[in-house]
């Protein structure tokens, strides 16, 4: 099927058929499942360290090698696999060296050859991957490093359980705490990194002005159809943080004609994402994610930035139904990377724009309030109904006829049945008796219909009888008279 969808690309499934059909493990204990892992990672991360490729693809790694002394030498265990996986593939030529982070790790970065290869172990298009990153760990890769880290905390990764069997007691109780911990938010494949956002141009080719989201979440199974989430080492000024949100409403306004030769928004004919009730056209939500690595603190900063974009995430409040409306408003959200780590998305890390308390993801980009709302007028809308088919039926009881024989009332299947219609076919005999008493008169009267057409059918016999009697009688008299003639 994939290659179905790309059949533009056969050095890159060449090279890729190469590459998996080894199955010579390398020193390192390297396979061709870790290397596929590397790919698919890459494929989304773009620049990545090895360390950040384990507790992706292999979480459960991150529990074992827990008797070295240091931490160092359990991460170089630990990733020792994925380090030879990222050297086949470089060997292969999809996948290059991308510097160094500034704590000194090795950034890896896939090839042209490789994205494209990664593509296809995503199911995505070409173009969906993007180009290989400008500068990789020439400058340190601290916001790279962020973005992945943030992606890491929303899926917080679980361990097999079954993968750390034999380990250190300590080790298989800190997987069996991972495991039993909450639920992050979709899979590898559900993220996207480098997202451009168009305002004028192309999905390929942004005009310039465009905004370009850090990440892209879809995983509407876990309620989050669509979520644009931007990371900051809180090293940029708040006001180039919130010229971001002008950028992203000039894209969420744009217009354009889908297949259907609807006109929608743009966003709509990529992304898919319910519509909302009483025609809210409520814009995707957008998460702040800070890491406090620069001097600016993490809660200046959401403040700053919340008060300066407050014309494009404050609703309006409807007093008389208790909640806020955020008609053509974009829900924003801000945490900080150490309060995701901690609480993960179902923890109340997660502070909206506009309220005061810190929410879990799903109520922080909701809305609480209008959802009640909703609920209480459905709630009522169902109660009226009721009442009104209530009293609907009090007065079809009223007005529902009685037998004239037994004085029963009627039965909506025989009150249906007498009504006039004009159709003489279908009326109803007897119509001021119940069925019960309509079907005994019209099985008496079928009865003595039956008995007065049998006692007729036998006067008709005997008279028939008697006629034959009395013809017999008229032509043995002639007879006789005849025979007296001859005489």
């Amino acid at each position: 099927m994939g290659e179905a969808r790309h059949p533009a690309r056969p050095d890159a499934i060449d090279g890729r058929a190469g590459l998996m059909g080894k199955r010579k493990a390398n020193e390192a204990g390297s396979s061709n499942g870790l290397r596929a892992d590397v790919l698919r990672v890459l494929g989304v991360l773009k620049v990545a360290t090895a360390d950040q490729i384990q507790r992706l693809a292999s979480p459960h790694l991150t529990y074992r090698h827990t008797t070295k002394k240091t931490a160092s030498a359990r991460k170089e265990a630990r990733t020792a696999s994925h380090r030879g996986a990222v050297n086949d593939l470089r060997r292969h030529g999809l996948s290059v060296d991308g510097g160094r982070t500034r704590g000194g790790e090795e950034v890896r970065l896939l090839t042209k050859d490789g994205l494209a290869a990664a593509a296809i172990d995503l199911d995505r298009e070409p173009g969906e991957t993007g180009g290989m990153p400008k500068s990789g760990g020439r400058s340190g890769a601290a916001h790279p490093m962020t973005v992945n880290e943030t992606v890491i905390a929303l899926i917080r990764p679980k361990p097999g359980l079954d993968l750390v069997v034999g380990e250190p007691a300590e080790a298989v109780a800190a997987a069996r705490a991972a495991v039993d911990a909450p639920d992050g938010i979709g899979s590898l494949v559900s993220y996207a990194n480098e997202v451009a956002l168009p305002v004028k141009g192309t999905w390929k080719n942004p005009a310039i002005g465009s905004a370009r989201a850090d990440i892209v979440l879809t995983a509407p199974e876990a309620g989050v159809p669509l979520l644009f989430i931007e990371a900051d080492n809180c090293t940029e000024e708040a006001v180039l943080i919130a010229a971001k949100f002008d950028k992203y409403a000039r894209f969420f306004q744009r217009q354009e004609k889908d297949t259907d030769n609807i006109e929608k928004p743009l966003w709509r004919t990529r992304w898919s994402a319910p519509a909302s009730e009483e025609y809210e056209r409520v814009h995707p939500p957008v998460l702040l994610v800070f890491h406090q690595a620069g001097k600016r603190p993490a809660r200046t900063q959401m403040a700053r930035v919340a008060d300066l974009t407050r014309h494009h995430w404050q609703g309006r409040w409807h007093r008389e139904h208790d909640y806020h409306s955020y008609d053509r408003r974009i829900p924003a959200v801000a945490t900080t990377l150490d309060l995701l780590r901690e609480h993960g998305p179902a923890g109340s890390a997660f502070w909206r724009f506009g309220r005061d308390d810190r929410e879990p993801l799903l109520e922080a980009i909701g809305n609480s309030r209008r959802d009640a709302y909703l609920a209480r007028s459905r709630q009522a809308a169902r109660e009226e109904q009721r009442r009104r088919e209530e009293e609907e039926a009090a007065r079809r009881e009223s007005r529902r006829p009685v037998c004239k024989d037994c004085g029963q009332k009627f039965t909506d299947d025989r009150c249906e049945a007498v009504e006039y219609t004009r159709d003489w076919s279908r009326r109803q005999s007897h119509p001021h008796l119940c069925e019960h008493c309509h079907t005994r008169t019209v099985t008496a009267k079928r009865q003595a219909e039956a008995r007065a057409e049998e006692h007729e059918c036998q006067e008709r016999e005997q008279e028939r009888l008697r006629q034959e009697a009395e013809d017999r009688a008229a032509a043995q008299k002639a007879g006789s008279w005849f025979s007296r003639f001859r005489t």
